[in-house]
């Protein structure tokens, strides 16, 4: 491979050699991390200056070597600038350690332990499997018992994951209109 000047602009391919990662993870990186911006020329081949290979190799170094998760470089680079994440990169700056309350992991033993799922039989008369709208799982379940010592926003977190994966399947099987 020809060595090029420090200055040079990288290629796609280049850049993820020099960070050995697939060039799917940095194109992934692009959606995550607007902070990116590599030139983009005919074709949509990428072009990385300099400055955003340091970048990369920062938010790199706080991805897999501090352990960070994407929403806590999110905040990072919100909080710190990408001047920071860039000088951690060129590892001129130590990365500061992982926070972990406010990077949304709680602390070690302060987690509650997962509640227990019981299989509940179906009322009579009920389809198995039958498809019901999030308003009425509401309905069905509202009794603290069945919550298993859940936060509200536990409860309502997984009450919208219900609601976002009934709408996938209705686009991955639509019933059938008759």
């Amino acid at each position: 491979m020809l060595d090029k000047a420090p200055e040079a602009f990288r290629t796609i391919s280049e850049v993820a050699e020099d960070l050995d990662l697939p060039q799917h993870v940095l194109r992934f990186w692009e959606t995550r991390f607007t902070q990116i911006k590599p030139l983009k020329r005919g074709g949509g081949r990428r072009y990385y200056r300099p400055g955003d290979v340091d970048l990369l190799k920062g938010i790199r170094t706080l991805l897999y070597g501090e352990g960070y998760t994407i929403r806590g470089v999110q905040r990072i680079l919100r909080e710190e600038g990408n001047g920071y994440v860039s000088s951690v990169g060129r590892g001129e700056t130590e990365a500061r350690k992982r926070d972990l309350e406010l990077d949304g992991v709680p602390k070690p033993g302060a987690a509650r332990p997962a509640p227990r799922i019981t299989k509940r039989a179906p009322a009579v008369g009920a389809a198995p499997f039958a498809r019901h709208a999030p308003a009425e799982a509401d309905a069905r379940n509202t009794g603290e018992d069945e919550r298993a010592g859940l936060a509200d926003n536990q409860v309502e977190s997984l009450r919208l994951a219900l609601a976002e994966l009934e709408t996938a399947r209705n686009l991955l099987s639509p019933e059938e209109e008759n």
